[in-house]
């Protein structure tokens, strides 16, 4: 430990820190662009730029170690003036784009520009030209002449996705930031360098020009994407998901995310194959119908038929609280056929973060039971059960089975197949129900990833359910979960409910007496009934989650 001093105040410190990494340690704001926690320290932005006694002049705080009895001054004359002097040199080639760009209101440029310029520039001559709307890859787009060339990008994909991809060509004022000869920047992880420009350099071409940062709500959720359970913000207007970023959890994901999770995990939800309301078939055709109906009609053939008869497929795709719900609906009727399909995609794994495993909650499934009771069946032996008469109802709830081979073959030879499903799939055109089912961007509910983290989903799109005041809040408590009412309001809304909640109608209408009014009702049974989740809370959980108390399921 050293003993420092910064702005008059005297601080212990780590005496492995630099002087920028003790200062933010202790609450004290040095402005900084080139510098990342988890990057190389690369010392050219020069806006971290601090006084030091007895130093000839002034060194960069991002680089500079602490050392015993160091006294450091951030706010001094000198300190001030050379900010403004960066700031000035940063901003004479630099665009006025701020009204079209992407990064307004997250651009660290637009912020110190405010703080730590003068406002005013003796720049007058013709600023350089560079590149723009250069198609750096698949995913992300340049626009050259916003670069300030903190080199982060470039350190980002050597460093963390390891490939690299990212060069500076040229010299002087001409620098410009490109591709090595023959790449793109296409490694997984690409979309990270968008978050950790602090410019608006790089954006996203799935995002670009769709709205303004401040039109949108940010709501804390997981990414569903794999096992990983990466923590994430869902970025809404006008209830329409319109991008996702990475939230930092040291334990799970650090501050990246992949660029399938970010891309892929949310345009179903207000795709047009959607799942508008619950259907029935009649007459051959699935037409809409009210939940009452759907309901009734789930109960009276579950009823009608031995439990033998009966499978159950859960699902690894939909929370704790539907899971444990769905199998204790299962037990209530003394079915013991009961599993989840899983979904493994070999080869598709790697060291950072993305996971063979591709759904969000495989572990918390096992958890909670969704699994055969004594002799009962398992799902790779459905098939042959049902192909030989023996399985006569199918109950899936959030997974489309009829992807695995030789399933589809066998679901028209049911009796009866009810389904929860949030859009059109495969499965799904074989049902004779469909409950439709909210995504995991409109319910509250939990996932356990592959490590054993339970960790919390919130609601960022609404559906016609929380119009009710359902699912455990109230409209007027809406921007507790980061969507302004007035935002919340707007927008196409589904008929959609939490799985939890039908499957608690569903056991309402065969006779049990289930209260439940919210999810966080569910999760509360959980913890006192299955050992591994003793101790936890939906306020303990917070949001970096908890560890399961038994890892080994």
């Amino acid at each position: 430990m050293a003993k420092i001093t910064i702005d008059g105040k005297q601080f212990e410190v780590d005496s492995k820190f630099t002087i920028l990494q003790a200062a933010l340690e202790q609450g004290i704001t040095i402005p900084h662009f080139c510098w990342h926690p988890r990057l190389t320290i690369s010392g050219n932005c020069r806006i971290c730029l601090v006084e030091v006694e007895k130093m000839p002049k002034l060194v960069i705080a991002c680089a500079t170690q602490v050392t015993e009895g160091m006294v450091i001054k951030t706010n001094s004359e000198k300190v001030i003036k050379s900010q403004e002097a960066v700031m000035e040199f940063l901003l004479i080639n630099h665009p006025l784009d701020c009204p079209i760009c992407d990064e307004a209101g997250e651009c660290k440029l637009q912020d110190y520009a405010y703080k730590y310029s003068v406002g005013t520039s003796r720049f007058d001559f013709e600023k350089v030209r560079k590149p723009k709307r250069v198609e750096l890859g698949p995913n992300v787009m340049l626009d050259v002449e916003r670069c300030i060339m903190c080199s982060r990008c470039i350190r980002f994909c050597t460093e963390i996705a390891k490939k690299p991809q990212l060069v500076f060509s040229q010299r002087g004022d001409q620098v410009v930031l490109t591709t090595f000869p023959g790449e793109q920047l296409d490694n997984p992880y690409s979309m990270n360098t968008i978050d950790i420009c602090p410019v608006g350099a790089l954006t996203s071409r799935d995002f670009r020009f769709k709205a303004r940062v401040w039109e949108m709500s940010a709501t804390d959720t997981i990414c569903s994407g794999c096992a990983r359970g990466c923590n994430t913000k869902i970025w809404v207007r006008n209830n329409e998901i319109l991008r996702l970023t990475p939230r930092f959890n040291p334990e799970v994901n650090d501050y990246w995310m992949c660029d399938q999770g970010r891309l892929n995990t949310f345009k179903f939800v207000n795709a047009g194959t959607r799942i508008k309301a619950p259907m029935v078939r009649k007459e051959g055709k699935l037409v809409e119908v009210g939940w009452d109906e759907a309901i009734s009609k789930v109960a009276s053939e579950l009823k009608s038929l031995k439990k033998h008869e009966i499978a159950a497929i859960g699902s690894a795709f939909t929370t704790n609280e539907d899971n444990y719900l769905f199998a204790k609906l299962m037990k209530y009727l003394g079915v013991k056929n009961i599993d989840f399909m899983v979904h493994e995609k070999d080869g598709d794994e790697d060291g950072l973060l993305i996971r063979a495993d591709k759904t969000p909650n495989s572990v918390g499934a096992k958890a909670v039971s969704v699994r055969p009771e004594n002799n009962g069946a398992r799902f790779n032996d459905f098939i042959k059960e049902i192909k030989e008469g023996r399985m006569k109802v199918l109950y899936v709830i959030d997974d489309d089975i009829a992807l695995v081979p030789g399933v589809a073959e066998v679901l028209p030879k049911l009796d009866f197949l009810v389904v929860h499903a949030s859009y059109e799939n495969e499965t799904t055109k074989y049902a004779d129900v469909i409950l439709s089912s909210s995504t995991y961007a409109e319910k509250n509910g939990t996932f356990t990833n592959f490590q054993g983290r339970v960790q919390r989903i919130r609601p960022a799109v609404a559906t016609v359910e929380h119009d009710r005041a359902l699912d455990g809040f109230q409209m007027s408590r809406l921007d507790k979960f980061g969507a302004p009412n007035d935002r919340w309001m707007k927008g196409t809304r589904y008929d959609a409910r939490s799985t939890w909640r039908i499957l608690t109608s569903v056991a309402s209408a065969m006779g049990a007496r289930w209260k439940y009014n919210t999810a966080e009702d569910v999760f509360n049974e959980i913890v006192t009934t299955i050992e591994s989740y003793r101790g936890m809370s939906y306020g303990k959980l917070g949001t970096r989650g908890m560890m399961l108390q038994n890892k080994k399921l």
